[in-house]
């Protein structure tokens, strides 16, 4: 073999092994765009409607007692309140009364 073979494949191989090391695939989540606090809180919120209308026909299939009903349900609306204020907040909008005085049962039933 030539010096000039002994190069080309030096150089074939220095090139095969920084394509082996630096090849970088891409997960779907590198081109997902990333959430904001807003998309949380809109997801989350979707979430508790969902959990609200499951609760809804639970407790008319039967399967809750009214009073375990009622204490499921004043939870996730007191929940649902806390996320409109904050999304309230998030974008530059004054919560209404309704959210406000459910954020002040809620603070009022922590302590």
């Amino acid at each position: 073999m030539s010096d000039i073979d002994i190069l080309v494949a030096c150089a074939l191989l220095a090139v095969a092994t920084v394509l082996f090391v630096f090849h970088l695939r891409l997960e779907p989540s590198d081109t997902a765009p990333h959430r904001t606090k807003l998309d949380q809180l809109m997801e989350r919120r979707d979430a508790i409607y969902e959990n609200l209308r499951d609760l809804r026909f639970e407790f008319r299939a039967g399967k809750f007692s009214e009073k375990d009903y009622e204490e499921t349900k004043e939870s996730l609306e007191v929940e649902a309140a806390r996320v409109l204020a904050d999304m309230d907040l998030l974008t530059g909008g004054t919560p209404t009364p309704a959210t406000r005085a459910a954020g002040t049962v809620k603070a009022r039933g922590e302590s």
